[in-house]
C-alpha cells in the first residue's frame, strides 16, 4: 500500500502538548487495531464524513506532525487539532485545595480531552466494554472489527483496520457474537446505535450549537445506552469536560479513595465529592487517573467468562 501520505500538517500548538496521555484513551486494549501507539506515533484509522482514512500524530521539537492518507486525509487533518486537545481550556480548572491533584496538574500540563469528532467509533467499543472486564471487551471489539472491517489506507505497518461500518454491524449474525464474546444486552445496544448511526453524528453539531447535554439526551435515548456509555461516549468523541461514568466497577472507589482516603465510595457520593468541579468533573477525573491513587483491594478477583465457550 502506498506510504506516501496524503496530506501533512505541521503546526505550534499553543501549549504544551502530551500525546501520549491525552490520546491513550482512544486505544482500546494494546492490540486495538483501530488505535495503537507505535515508537511515540499515535495511529488512528477512521471512517470520516469523506471516506476512509488513515491519520498518524507525532511530536517534533515542540511542534506537531499530522499525516493523513485516504478519501478521508483531508478531514483527518482538520480534526487533528482537536483530537490533541487544542481548545481544551483547563486555564479555570482550580485544584488548588488538594495537593495531590495540584501536583499532578503542575507536573503534566500537556494533558488535554482529546475529541475525535466521530460518535459511533467511540460508542460501539463503549458498549462493549458494558459489565464486563477490559480484556473481554477488548477482545471483541478485536474480533469485531477484524470480521467486519476492513484495512485502512496508507502504509502496510502499523497494519490498521477500520472500524466496521452500521450496515455491517447490523448483519452481524448472532453466532458470531456468541463467538466474539459479546452477550444479547451488548450486540442489542451496539445493534441499535448502528441503526441510527447518522443520527448519533449529528451529536457534534448538537453539542455546538445547543450543547453538550443536548448531545447527551440524544445518546441516552439509544436502547442500551445509560449514563455510563453515554459519559464514556461524549468524554471521547465531543471532548465532554463533564464526563463522569456513572455505574463503573471502580471508578467510584477510586475517586474516593484519591480525594477522601475512603477505600469504598458508592456512586452517589462520588458525585458529592466532584461537585465542586461541576463543569469540569472529567477533567479532575483525569488527574486523578493520573495520579496513580488506587484503593486497596478485598475479596476475590473477579473471573471473566468465555461466553464462546458456552
Amino acid at each position: 500500500m502506498n506510504s506516501t501520505p496524503a496530506a501533512e500538517l505541521r503546526w505550534q500548538p499553543s501549549a504544551p502538548v502530551d500525546l501520549v496521555r491525552t490520546l491513550r484513551p482512544l486505544c482500546h486494549g494494546a492490540g486495538d487495531p483501530v488505535a495503537r501507539f507505535v515508537d511515540g506515533t499515535f495511529w488512528w484509522a477512521c471512517r470520516t464524513p469523506e471516506g476512509p482514512g488513515r491519520l498518524a500524530i507525532s511530536s517534533d521539537g515542540g511542534q506537531v506532525l499530522a499525516r493523513a492518507w485516504g478519501e478521508g486525509a483531508d478531514w483527518l487533518l482538520a480534526a487533528a487539532p482537536g483530537l490533541v486537545g487544542d481548545g481544551d481550556d483547563w486555564s479555570e480548572l482550580d485544584v488548588s485545595g488538594h495537593p495531590v491533584l495540584r501536583q499532578v496538574h503542575r507536573d503534566r500540563p500537556g494533558v488535554r480531552l482529546t475529541r475525535t469528532g466521530r460518535v459511533l467509533d467511540s460508542l460501539v467499543p463503549a458498549c462493549l466494554e458494558q459489565r464486563v472486564t477490559g480484556e473481554e471487551a477488548f477482545r471483541a471489539w478485536r474480533l469485531l472489527t477484524r470480521a467486519y472491517g476492513e484495512p485502512a489506507p496508507g502504509p502496510d505497518e502499523p497494519r490498521l483496520w477500520l472500524p466496521a461500518e452500521p450496515a455491517r454491524l447490523l448483519a452481524v449474525p448472532v453466532w458470531d457474537w456468541h463467538r466474539f464474546g459479546v452477550d444479547a444486552k451488548r450486540y442489542q445496544a451496539v445493534r441499535a446505535a448502528a441503526t441510527v448511526a447518522h443520527r448519533l453524528e449529528e451529536c457534534v453539531e448538537l453539542a455546538a450549537s445547543q450543547g453538550l447535554e443536548a448531545a447527551r439526551r440524544r445518546l441516552a435515548l439509544v436502547p442500551g445506552v445509560g449514563p455510563w456509555t453515554v459519559a464514556e461516549t461524549t468524554v471521547r468523541a465531543l471532548g465532554d469536560p463533564d464526563a463522569v461514568s456513572v455505574g463503573d466497577f471502580h471508578l467510584s472507589n477510586i475517586v474516593g479513595f484519591a480525594l477522601t482516603g475512603a477505600a469504598r465510595t458508592d456512586d452517589a457520593t462520588m458525585l458529592e465529592l466532584l461537585a465542586p468541579w461541576a463543569g469540569q468533573r472529567a477533567r479532575v477525573i483525569r488527574l486523578i487517573r493520573l495520579s496513580g491513587l488506587t484503593p486497596p483491594k478485598y475479596g476475590p478477583r473477579f473471573s471473566p467468562m468465555d461466553m464462546s465457550r458456552i
